[in-house]
Protein backbone atom coordinates (compact mmCIF):
# COMPACT_ATOMS: atom_id res chain seq x y z
CA UNK A 1 0.00 0.00 0.00
CA UNK A 2 1.29 3.08 -0.76
CA UNK A 3 2.08 5.63 1.57
CA UNK A 4 0.93 9.61 -0.01
CA UNK A 5 2.83 12.24 1.49
CA UNK A 6 0.76 14.41 3.40
CA UNK A 7 2.43 18.44 3.09
CA UNK A 8 -0.15 19.77 4.69
CA UNK A 9 0.28 17.63 7.80
CA UNK A 10 3.82 18.26 7.73
CA UNK A 11 3.60 21.57 6.64
CA UNK A 12 1.12 22.50 10.00
CA UNK A 13 3.71 20.58 12.33
CA UNK A 14 6.34 22.99 11.08
CA UNK A 15 4.48 26.30 11.57
CA UNK A 16 3.45 25.00 15.44
CA UNK A 17 7.38 25.02 15.79
CA UNK A 18 7.91 28.31 14.27
CA UNK A 19 5.23 29.85 16.21
CA UNK A 20 7.06 28.20 19.49
CA UNK A 21 10.53 29.50 18.42
CA UNK A 22 8.88 32.80 17.83
CA UNK A 23 7.50 32.78 21.36
CA UNK A 24 10.75 31.82 22.65
CA UNK A 25 12.96 34.89 20.53
CA UNK A 26 10.04 37.36 21.70
CA UNK A 27 10.37 35.75 25.83
CA UNK A 28 14.19 36.37 25.08
CA UNK A 29 14.72 39.58 23.43
CA UNK A 30 12.10 41.40 24.31
CA UNK A 31 10.35 42.12 20.49
CA UNK A 32 9.18 40.09 17.11
CA UNK A 33 10.71 38.34 14.85
CA UNK A 34 10.68 40.73 11.63
CA UNK A 35 9.51 40.00 7.88
CA UNK A 36 9.90 42.27 5.11
CA UNK A 37 8.47 41.36 1.54
CA UNK A 38 8.90 43.37 -1.24
CA UNK A 39 6.21 43.35 -4.47
CA UNK A 40 6.64 45.17 -7.26
CA UNK A 41 3.71 45.36 -9.71
CA UNK A 42 0.10 44.16 -10.00
CA UNK A 43 0.88 40.74 -11.18
CA UNK A 44 -2.16 38.31 -8.79
CA UNK A 45 -0.38 35.45 -8.85
CA UNK A 46 2.44 37.28 -6.75
CA UNK A 47 -0.35 39.03 -4.84
CA UNK A 48 -2.52 36.32 -3.55
CA UNK A 49 1.28 34.40 -2.79
CA UNK A 50 2.46 37.64 -0.71
CA UNK A 51 -0.78 37.93 0.67
CA UNK A 52 -0.34 33.92 2.18
CA UNK A 53 2.86 34.95 3.30
CA UNK A 54 1.43 38.10 5.22
CA UNK A 55 -1.71 36.29 6.35
CA UNK A 56 1.32 33.32 7.39
CA UNK A 57 4.07 35.65 9.22
CA UNK A 58 0.94 37.26 11.27
CA UNK A 59 -0.06 33.60 12.53
CA UNK A 60 3.34 32.79 13.55
CA UNK A 61 3.79 35.47 16.08
CA UNK A 62 6.06 37.97 13.63
CA UNK A 63 5.53 41.67 12.82
CA UNK A 64 4.81 41.57 8.83
CA UNK A 65 5.85 44.32 6.77
CA UNK A 66 4.82 44.18 2.91
CA UNK A 67 6.14 47.03 0.76
CA UNK A 68 3.71 47.34 -2.34
CA UNK A 69 6.01 49.31 -5.30
CA UNK A 70 4.55 50.27 -8.43
CA UNK A 71 5.03 48.71 -11.52
CA UNK A 72 7.67 51.57 -12.97
CA UNK A 73 10.01 51.32 -10.03
CA UNK A 74 13.31 51.97 -10.84
CA UNK A 75 15.96 49.49 -10.32
CA UNK A 76 18.01 52.22 -7.96
CA UNK A 77 15.05 52.85 -5.88
CA UNK A 78 14.13 49.27 -5.17
CA UNK A 79 17.85 48.92 -3.85
CA UNK A 80 17.51 51.67 -2.07
CA UNK A 81 14.91 50.39 -0.07
CA UNK A 82 16.59 46.78 0.34
CA UNK A 83 19.12 48.66 2.16
CA UNK A 84 17.38 50.33 3.90
CA UNK A 85 15.94 47.19 5.31
CA UNK A 86 19.54 45.40 5.53
CA UNK A 87 20.03 48.31 7.95
CA UNK A 88 16.95 48.11 9.81
CA UNK A 89 17.98 46.08 13.10
CA UNK A 90 14.04 44.88 14.00
CA UNK A 91 13.50 43.04 10.12
CA UNK A 92 15.49 39.71 10.28
CA UNK A 93 13.98 38.60 6.80
CA UNK A 94 13.81 40.06 3.63
CA UNK A 95 11.91 38.70 0.91
CA UNK A 96 11.69 39.89 -2.70
CA UNK A 97 8.63 38.39 -4.52
CA UNK A 98 9.62 36.77 -7.96
CA UNK A 99 9.08 37.61 -10.88
CA UNK A 100 9.87 40.92 -11.12
CA UNK A 101 8.49 43.40 -13.64
CA UNK A 102 11.21 42.56 -17.18
CA UNK A 103 12.68 46.29 -16.96
CA UNK A 104 14.66 45.01 -13.45
CA UNK A 105 17.76 43.03 -12.94
CA UNK A 106 16.22 40.23 -10.43
CA UNK A 107 19.91 38.51 -9.56
CA UNK A 108 21.17 42.53 -9.01
CA UNK A 109 18.42 42.61 -6.19
CA UNK A 110 18.65 39.40 -4.74
CA UNK A 111 22.41 39.36 -4.29
CA UNK A 112 21.72 43.12 -2.54
CA UNK A 113 19.93 41.34 0.02
CA UNK A 114 22.34 40.63 3.08
CA UNK A 115 23.13 36.94 2.96
CA UNK A 116 21.97 36.54 6.91
CA UNK A 117 18.60 38.41 6.15
CA UNK A 118 18.28 36.14 2.35
CA UNK A 119 15.57 33.53 3.78
CA UNK A 120 14.40 32.66 0.18
CA UNK A 121 17.78 31.22 0.09
CA UNK A 122 18.59 32.37 -3.10
CA UNK A 123 22.22 34.71 -1.95
CA UNK A 124 25.43 33.13 -3.44
CA UNK A 125 26.89 32.95 -0.30
CA UNK A 126 23.92 30.48 1.12
CA UNK A 127 23.88 28.40 -1.79
CA UNK A 128 27.39 28.72 -1.69
CA UNK A 129 27.65 27.60 2.36
CA UNK A 130 25.10 24.39 1.35
CA UNK A 131 27.40 23.26 -1.59
CA UNK A 132 30.68 22.74 1.01
CA UNK A 133 28.28 21.71 3.03
CA UNK A 134 27.56 24.05 5.98
CA UNK A 135 24.26 23.61 7.40
CA UNK A 136 24.77 25.24 10.25
CA UNK A 137 25.43 29.13 9.12
CA UNK A 138 23.37 29.33 6.35
CA UNK A 139 19.71 29.99 4.86
CA UNK A 140 18.35 26.34 2.51
CA UNK A 141 16.25 27.69 -0.27
CA UNK A 142 12.76 27.15 0.56
CA UNK A 143 11.08 25.00 -1.47
CA UNK A 144 14.40 21.82 -1.50
CA UNK A 145 14.13 22.51 2.48
CA UNK A 146 10.31 21.92 2.59
CA UNK A 147 11.02 18.70 -0.04
CA UNK A 148 13.63 17.40 1.77
CA UNK A 149 11.40 17.16 5.04
CA UNK A 150 9.28 15.10 3.06
CA UNK A 151 12.08 12.86 2.21
CA UNK A 152 13.24 13.12 5.74
CA UNK A 153 9.74 11.48 7.03
CA UNK A 154 9.89 8.15 4.69
CA UNK A 155 13.40 7.22 5.08
CA UNK A 156 15.24 9.67 8.64
CA UNK A 157 18.00 11.74 8.29
CA UNK A 158 20.73 9.89 7.48
CA UNK A 159 20.11 8.36 2.98
CA UNK A 160 23.13 6.09 3.36
CA UNK A 161 22.94 3.17 0.64
CA UNK A 162 20.03 5.13 -1.22
CA UNK A 163 20.66 5.93 -4.83
CA UNK A 164 18.69 9.91 -5.38
CA UNK A 165 17.67 10.84 -8.95
CA UNK A 166 16.88 14.84 -8.99
CA UNK A 167 15.23 15.70 -12.49
CA UNK A 168 15.92 19.65 -12.99
CA UNK A 169 19.08 21.56 -12.60
CA UNK A 170 17.79 25.08 -11.44
CA UNK A 171 19.28 27.21 -9.09
CA UNK A 172 16.35 27.81 -7.56
CA UNK A 173 15.38 23.95 -7.16
CA UNK A 174 17.03 21.01 -8.76
CA UNK A 175 21.08 22.28 -7.46
CA UNK A 176 20.24 22.78 -3.81
CA UNK A 177 17.91 19.76 -3.87
CA UNK A 178 20.91 17.55 -5.25
CA UNK A 179 23.23 19.14 -2.27
CA UNK A 180 20.44 18.37 0.67
CA UNK A 181 20.16 14.65 -0.36
CA UNK A 182 24.14 14.91 -0.96
CA UNK A 183 24.73 16.08 2.49
CA UNK A 184 22.49 13.37 3.74
CA UNK A 185 24.81 10.71 2.50
CA UNK A 186 22.38 9.66 -0.62
CA UNK A 187 24.36 8.83 -3.85
CA UNK A 188 22.93 11.16 -6.40
CA UNK A 189 22.44 11.86 -9.90
CA UNK A 190 21.19 15.00 -11.78
CA UNK A 191 19.39 14.77 -14.92
CA UNK A 192 17.87 17.42 -17.19
CA UNK A 193 16.90 18.52 -20.96
CA UNK A 194 20.43 16.89 -21.56
CA UNK A 195 20.32 13.62 -19.84
CA UNK A 196 20.84 10.51 -22.01
CA UNK A 197 17.71 7.31 -21.08
CA UNK A 198 16.03 9.29 -18.77
CA UNK A 199 13.65 6.50 -17.64
CA UNK A 200 16.71 3.80 -17.18
CA UNK A 201 18.21 6.64 -15.03
CA UNK A 202 14.72 6.74 -12.93
CA UNK A 203 14.89 3.28 -12.66
CA UNK A 204 17.39 3.22 -10.77
CA UNK A 205 16.32 5.97 -8.10
CA UNK A 206 15.29 4.71 -4.88
CA UNK A 207 14.19 8.38 -4.54
CA UNK A 208 13.23 10.23 -7.55
CA UNK A 209 12.58 13.89 -7.08
CA UNK A 210 10.79 15.62 -10.18
CA UNK A 211 11.15 19.49 -10.69
CA UNK A 212 11.03 20.14 -14.53
CA UNK A 213 7.38 21.71 -15.06
CA UNK A 214 6.32 19.20 -17.79
CA UNK A 215 2.99 18.15 -16.88
CA UNK A 216 2.44 13.71 -16.03
CA UNK A 217 5.89 13.36 -17.81
CA UNK A 218 7.19 10.84 -14.69
CA UNK A 219 5.25 7.32 -15.74
CA UNK A 220 4.58 3.78 -14.06
CA UNK A 221 7.60 2.22 -15.62
CA UNK A 222 10.19 5.22 -14.82
CA UNK A 223 9.72 4.09 -11.08
CA UNK A 224 11.73 1.83 -9.27
CA UNK A 225 9.23 -0.45 -7.28
CA UNK A 226 9.46 0.56 -3.58
CA UNK A 227 11.01 3.77 -4.51
CA UNK A 228 9.59 7.29 -2.46
CA UNK A 229 8.81 9.79 -5.57
CA UNK A 230 8.70 13.61 -4.78
CA UNK A 231 7.25 15.79 -7.24
CA UNK A 232 7.80 19.34 -7.44
CA UNK A 233 5.99 20.30 -10.66
CA UNK A 234 2.87 22.63 -10.55
CA UNK A 235 1.44 22.65 -13.91
CA UNK A 236 -2.37 23.92 -14.87
CA UNK A 237 -4.05 21.87 -17.72
CA UNK A 238 -7.33 21.23 -19.39
CA UNK A 239 -9.73 19.34 -17.51
CA UNK A 240 -13.02 17.99 -19.73
CA UNK A 241 -14.23 16.25 -17.33
CA UNK A 242 -14.82 19.36 -15.07
CA UNK A 243 -16.86 21.06 -17.77
CA UNK A 244 -16.01 22.91 -20.94
CA UNK A 245 -12.73 25.46 -20.45
CA UNK A 246 -12.16 23.96 -16.72
CA UNK A 247 -8.28 23.24 -15.74
CA UNK A 248 -7.01 21.56 -13.06
CA UNK A 249 -3.36 21.31 -10.81
CA UNK A 250 -0.96 18.31 -12.20
CA UNK A 251 2.62 17.63 -10.98
CA UNK A 252 5.30 16.31 -13.75
CA UNK A 253 4.33 12.60 -12.22
CA UNK A 254 1.34 10.84 -13.63
CA UNK A 255 0.40 10.32 -9.69
CA UNK A 256 -2.27 7.65 -10.44
CA UNK A 257 0.28 4.64 -12.35
CA UNK A 258 3.11 5.93 -10.48
CA UNK A 259 1.41 5.14 -6.95
CA UNK A 260 0.62 1.88 -8.13
CA UNK A 261 4.63 1.30 -8.12
CA UNK A 262 6.27 3.69 -5.17
CA UNK A 263 6.41 2.89 -1.71
CA UNK A 264 5.45 6.92 -0.96
CA UNK A 265 4.45 9.89 -3.35
CA UNK A 266 3.61 13.28 -2.48
CA UNK A 267 0.38 14.69 -4.06
CA UNK A 268 -0.50 17.82 -6.33
CA UNK A 269 -1.78 19.79 -4.78
CA UNK A 270 -0.66 19.55 -1.21
CA UNK A 271 2.59 18.16 -1.71
CA UNK A 272 5.73 20.01 -1.54
CA UNK A 273 3.47 23.04 -2.33
CA UNK A 274 2.20 23.87 1.43
CA UNK A 275 6.03 23.48 2.41
CA UNK A 276 7.59 26.06 0.56
CA UNK A 277 5.81 28.68 3.23
CA UNK A 278 6.15 26.98 6.54
CA UNK A 279 10.09 27.05 5.54
CA UNK A 280 10.25 30.62 4.49
CA UNK A 281 8.80 31.17 7.81
CA UNK A 282 11.37 28.59 9.44
CA UNK A 283 14.23 30.18 7.66
CA UNK A 284 12.66 33.58 8.95
CA UNK A 285 13.07 32.75 13.07
CA UNK A 286 16.19 30.92 12.26
CA UNK A 287 17.28 34.38 11.23
CA UNK A 288 16.24 35.94 14.52
CA UNK A 289 17.80 33.62 16.68
CA UNK A 290 21.18 33.56 15.12
CA UNK A 291 21.26 37.74 14.88
CA UNK A 292 20.38 37.54 18.73
CA UNK A 293 23.14 35.51 18.99
CA UNK A 294 20.35 32.93 20.27
CA UNK A 295 20.66 28.81 19.71
CA UNK A 296 18.62 28.55 16.16
CA UNK A 297 15.57 26.20 15.82
CA UNK A 298 16.15 23.21 13.77
CA UNK A 299 13.80 21.52 11.45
Amino acid sequence: MVTVIDGKEVAASVIEAVKASAQAYADAVGGKVGLAVIIVGDDPASHAYVGAKGRMAKECGFNSVQHTLPEDTRQEDLLALVAELNADASIHGILVQLPLPRHLDSEAVIQSILPEKDVDGLHVVNAGKLATGDMQTGLISCTPAGAMLLVRKIHGRDLSGLNALVIGRSNLFGKPMGQLLLNANATVTMAHSRSRDLPALARSADILVAAVGRAEMVKADWVKPGATVIDVGINRVAAPEKGEGKTKLVGDVAFAECAEQAAAITPVPGGVGPMTIAMLMANTVIAAHRKAGLTAPVF
